[in-house]
């Protein structure tokens, strides 16, 4: 029972961060496409600075809980995957340290280096994200060892790229959407219209390669069977739909936080999909089911479960209060005013 709850932690964990990381590697991998100047390259960064770090927390606390909660399962993902998780970590890090440099000097090409560096570290685990999970529906070639029999260019598979091009656009339509809402004033109107353009332009690609997706994953993956199994299951993967269709509902009425807020439905919803087809496996081996790891030959014991569990109750509610409360507290678009703080980027 206890690993089973957090089987579904685990995956609710990355459906969290999903959805709210997923607008700032969405809009960071826009801004050269959205932003005209320097302030509205200013804008795009101020958009996004409070919450981007805030966001990363459910990031740590999905990799602390692979760690402590399936410890087979970390060792053997960060051995199978070490060099695309490192590429997704070097690109984070990067896109970090951009937010922090890129107003230190008075240089446009100083601006524009680090400018270049958030967009390919927005992209970079956008893209890779996608990747990684869609090789774990599909199963990674792991034998009875738990090791990996593949290279990096083993995960650019067919099914592979297609899962990462899906995730990207997901995440660029959340982005467009963030930045429809958060450019205010003078500076932002030309912006935001450009952004809630590119939305209404990204939406019908997504919504095509939506399709294609859930196509191949038929035929790559066992997904499905889950949801054979338990007919019910099948609500989850129909609210996802109901969300993405919600999206150009409120797009075309220009109720863009309701768009925005569907568009982080449809996230939530497709990332649950594949967590509960995966059920109970962590990380299917196409080489031989048997081999698979799962929640049950992965755990860590029932006590320490326990344990983590009692914390998770107590702290996770204290981070989302104080997740609540920066959001509430820098809900306004940002304006030319914003931008005079010393403390704005």
């Amino acid at each position: 029972m206890l690993e089973s709850i957090w089987f579904f932690l685990w995956g609710v964990l990355w459906a969290v961060y999903f959805m709210l990381d997923g607008f700032d590697l969405g809009a960071g991998t826009l801004m050269p496409f959205l932003a005209k100047s320097d302030q509205q390259r200013r804008v795009v960064y101020n958009a996004i600075g409070p919450f981007w770090d805030g966001n990363e927390v459910w990031l740590i606390t999905a990799g602390g809980v692979t760690f402590a909660a399936f410890p087979g399962t970390y060792a053997v993902m960060f051995s199978s995957l070490y060099s695309a998780l490192m590429l997704i970590l070097f690109a984070l890090i990067i896109r970090g340290v951009a937010f922090e440099l890129r107003g230190k000097v008075d240089s446009p090409g100083w601006r524009r280096l680090w400018d270049g560096c958030l967009c390919v570290g927005s992209l970079v685990p956008a893209l890779l994200f996608g990747v990684a999970f869609a090789n774990i529906f599909a199963g990674i070639p792991l034998d009875a060892e738990g090791i990996y029999q593949g290279t990096l260019f083993t995960l650019l598979n067919p099914y592979g790229l297609l899962g990462g091009v899906f995730f990207l656009l997901m995440f660029l339509v959340h982005g467009a959407l963030w930045l429809g809402v958060k450019s205010g004033g003078q500076v932002g109107a030309e912006l935001a219209e450009r952004a809630r353009a590119a939305a209404r332009r990204l939406w019908p690609v997504l919504v095509v390669v939506a399709v294609v997706f859930l196509l191949a994953t038929a035929w790559a993956t066992d997904l499905y069977a889950n949801y054979l199994k338990a007919p019910v299951l099948w609500l989850v993967p129909l609210l996802a739909v109901v969300a993405l269709l919600a999206q150009r509902w409120f797009m075309a009425r220009e109720q863009w936080w309701r768009a925005w807020f569907a568009s982080a439905g449809t996230i939530v919803l497709a990332t649950l999909f594949g967590v509960i087809g995966l059920y109970p496996r962590l990380l299917p081996s196409s080489l031989n089911p048997a081999w698979s790891l799962t929640a049950f030959n992965s755990s860590s014991s029932p006590l320490t479960l326990k344990i983590m569990l009692g914390v998770a109750l107590v702290m996770v509610p204290v981070v989302i209060l104080y997740q609540l409360w920066v959001y509430l507290r820098f809900r306004q678009p940002v304006a030319e005013e914003d931008l005079a703080y010393e403390e704005a980027y």
